[in-house]
């Protein structure tokens, strides 16, 4: 078989700014492991914070919407897998794929359900509960006539896959329940992490580009950072993440103990200098890459429902989760100062990544999936006619369209 894998990527990689970025390293490295030769190819710019995937031996390529250049590329690549990272790109470039190597695995990384996290955000703005009505949106549309024709979609939420399934009814034979992928917690690592007494001050961390990020950030602000101060007067909250804006920095308030840190080039070692993380997450979807991070490094957490979805399964989790902000104050004060329960709810963070996180075990499972479709490619696909129509008519309309667009680049041009 030939082993070349192509990513197409919304963007470059940046595992250090967001669990966007780890999530895409994760899943390259789980294919270089298979021994798949792989290209990372973007229409995207670069930032400063992009991962350099030449040093992992992973060849990089620039393409560009809209033109026939990629038609080119693509079939010289000659790849038995492609990999769509978020439905974006594979509106855009999925045709062409089709086109040119017809016989290509077609695998749609969701990252989150971006019309899950568009609905809820549109109903928190509204200020009213989250249904249906919100939830098949024209994201909605656009992103599952992807899911469709995908030989196969990576959902990373439990809560997803069962949205998916019940609300949108999609067969389960083109989804795979894929969550992060993380190396076990070995007890000796465990041992050397910060204790309870080594540790201080509150956490919160996230990407600013994030709406959900941006907007938790504010209710800590005005809501729960003015109560949780009253109770430990002298404690600070430091907050983390790529992008800060002026707005978000506007925030910093040194006398409050409400302070803006900016990037961090290390999660995890701000993460274990922390006593403490809070993620009041009012909307969003996927699953929330800091909560993981807490767990990782020992972090007790408190969060919402929200941010606490698809996480913990059967689990307990390593904290409290609470959508009243009085509530949500209390237990972080609670966690704060109690030895015992820190201890415990630590340990439980530990048992969640070991067991619903375990990289061994999800890789063993994604591949045994592909190897076992890509052996009947074509039945699958013909027991997908949804897929086989949306492709059908999507060929035709974005491939006009696409050309249009090229005539009207080339005349600009001249």
């Amino acid at each position: 078989m030939n082993k070349h894998l192509l990513v197409i990527g919304f963007v470059w990689p940046e595992p250090k700014s967001s669990a966007a970025g780890s999530r895409m390293m994760q899943l390259l490295l789980a294919f270089q492991a298979q021994e798949y030769h792989i290209t990372f190819a973007s229409p995207c710019a670069k930032s400063e914070n992009a991962f350099n995937l030449e040093d992992i031996g992973i060849t990089q390529a620039s393409i560009t919407l809209n033109d026939y250049s990629f038609d080119e590329f693509i079939k010289k690549l000659d790849p038995s897998v492609v990999l769509f990272d978020r439905f974006m790109m594979e509106e855009q470039f999925g045709w062409r794929v089709a086109a040119q190597c017809p016989n290509a695995f077609r695998v749609l990384d969701t990252e989150d359900l971006h019309s899950l996290r568009k609905g809820r955000h549109q109903a928190f703005k509204d200020k009213k509960n989250f249904d249906d009505a919100y939830l098949f949106n024209d994201t909605a549309k656009r992103e599952i006539a992807s899911i469709y024709r995908c030989d196969l979609s990576l959902i990373i939420s439990e809560a997803e896959m069962a949205l998916l399934i019940n609300r949108f009814k999609i067969d389960k034979s083109l989804l795979f329940y894929l969550p992060f992928m993380l190396d076990r917690i070995p007890e000796h690592a465990i041992a050397q992490l910060p204790k309870f007494k080594e540790r201080q001050n509150f956490i919160s961390i996230g990407n600013f580009l994030h709406e959900p990020n941006y907007n938790a950030v504010l209710y800590l602000k005005d809501r729960i950072w003015p109560l949780l101060r009253k109770q430990l007067p002298k404690v600070s909250l430091n907050i983390y993440g790529a992008y800060a804006s002026q707005k978000v920095n506007q925030l910093h308030n040194e006398k409050d103990g409400f302070l803006i840190k900016g990037f961090a080039d290390n999660a995890h070692k701000v993460m274990q200098e922390a006593k403490v993380c809070l993620a009041p997450i009012r909307f969003g979807a996927g699953l929330k890459g800091k909560l993981v991070d807490a767990m990782q490094n020992g972090t007790p957490s408190v969060t919402t429902n929200i941010g606490a979805e698809g996480l913990y399964g059967h689990t307990e989790p390593n904290g409290f989760i609470e959508d009243n902000t009085e509530e949500f104050v209390n237990k972080a004060v609670l966690l704060y100062q109690n030895e015992t329960l820190w201890n415990t709810c630590r340990d439980y963070g530990f048992k969640t990544v070991n067991k619903r996180f375990d990289k061994i075990s999800l890789q063993k499972q994604l591949f045994n999936r592909i190897t076992e479709i890509s052996q009947h490619l074509k039945t699958h696909r013909t027991h997908n006619f949804i897929g086989q129509m949306l492709q059908h008519h999507t060929m035709q309309s974005t491939k006009f369209m696409s050309k249009w667009i090229e005539a009207k680049n080339a005349d600009y041009k001249k």
